[in-house]
C-alpha cells in the first residue's frame, strides 16, 4: 500500500521499519537542526552522501551502520536505484533508516524521487529539511537572496540536466530574471558555465553581479565576486570548481569589497 510522506512535528518519533530523509545542511555541523541531530542519533542505519561532512556524522550512534553512497556530479556515483533498494531492504528488516543528504533533501537532493519509491514500497517516510548551500553560500558573504529594492524573488535552478533532458532554457530564464527582478541561484553549474554564461548574456547585462561560492560554510570555503561577463575567466583564474553555487543578480552588489577574488586580495 502507498503511504504518505509524514509531516514532521515536535511529537514525531523515529521507529523501526521507517526511513527519514535528513537534510545535513551545507556542511557546517552546527547548522544542523535539532530534529536532524535527533534523527541521526536514533538511526541504526545511515546512508550518507559524499557532501555530508564528518562532523555531522559525530551525532550518529557508535553502533549505527554507516553506508557511504556517494552522489557527486562528475564523479563515480552509487546508482540511485541501488540506494532506494538499500533503504527499502533495511526498513523491511526493522532498521531505523536515515538517508543523510547534503543541503536539503527537496532541493536538488532527489528527495522527491526517493519519497515516491518508498511510498510505493509501503515504507513510512519522513523528511527533515536542511539549510541549502545556495542560501548558506551567499549569507556567508553578507548578502541576502531577496531584497525589496533589488530582488523580488529567487529561482533555485540546476545546471546539470538529467541524461536525455534538454535542460534549462537559460535564454528564457535570463529574460524572466531581468523583467521580474529575480536572483538566480545555480547549483551544479560549473561544468556548464561557458554555455550558461553565453545564454544568460542574451537577456542580462555583462555587468550583472555574480558570486561563486565553493564548499559553502566549511573551513575550506572559497569564493569570488565578479560579473556575468567575467564568469568563466574568474572560475579559471581562481581555480574554483565543484561543489559550488553561483548567484546571479543585483543582491550581490555591495559585497565586492568584502569578498574580492583571492588573487586580488593577495595582490593588495
Amino acid at each position: 500500500m502507498n503511504m504518505p510522506a509524514t509531516v514532521i512535528t515536535s511529537e514525531s518519533q523515529f521507529h523501526p521499519g521507517t526511513v527519514t530523509l535528513v537534510g545535513a545542511g551545507p556542511g557546517d555541523p552546527e547548522l544542523l537542526t535539532i530534529k536532524a541531530a535527533k534523527a541521526i542519533a536514533a538511526a541504526t542505519v545511515l546512508l550518507v552522501d559524499d557532501l555530508v561532512s564528518e562532523g555531522v556524522l559525530a551525532h550518529a550512534s557508535p553502533s549505527a551502520r554507516v553506508v557511504h553512497v556517494g552522489k557527486r556530479g562528475g564523479c563515480k556515483s552509487t546508482p540511485q536505484a541501488f540506494i532506494e533498494k538499500l533503504m527499502i531492504m533495511a526498513a523491511r528488516e526493522g532498521e531505523i533508516v536515515v538517508r543523510l543528504k547534503g543541503g536539503d533533501p527537496f532541493i536538488f537532493g532527489r528527495g522527491g524521487e526517493e519519497v515516491e519509491h518508498l511510498r510505493e514500497a509501503g515504507i513510512e517516510v519522513q523528511v527533515l529539511n536542511g539549510i541549502t548551500s545556495g542560501l548558506a553560500g551567499l549569507t556567508s558573504l553578507g548578502a541576502p537572496l531577496t531584497h525589496r529594492d533589488h530582488a523580488h524573488g529567487v529561482v533555485f535552478i540546476t545546471g546539470h540536466a538529467k541524461p536525455g533532458d534538454s535542460g534549462t532554457d537559460w535564454k528564457q530564464l535570463a529574460a524572466t530574471a531581468r523583467d521580474a527582478k529575480l536572483t538566480l541561484v545555480i547549483y551544479m553549474g560549473v561544468s556548464s558555465a561557458t554555455q550558461i554564461q553565453a545564454d544568460l548574456l542574451t537577456g542580462l547585462p555583462a555587468s550583472t553581479p555574480l558570486a561563486i561560492v565553493q564548499h559553502a560554510s566549511l573551513p575550506q570555503q572559497r569564493h569570488a565576486v565578479c560579473t556575468l561577463g567575467t564568469l568563466t575567466t574568474t572560475l579559471a583564474q581562481e581555480g574554483l570548481g565543484s561543489p559550488s553555487v553561483m548567484v546571479v543578480g543585483d543582491v550581490v552588489r555591495g559585497i565586492a569589497a568584502v569578498a574580492q577574488p583571492e588573487s586580488q586580495r593577495r595582490a593588495a
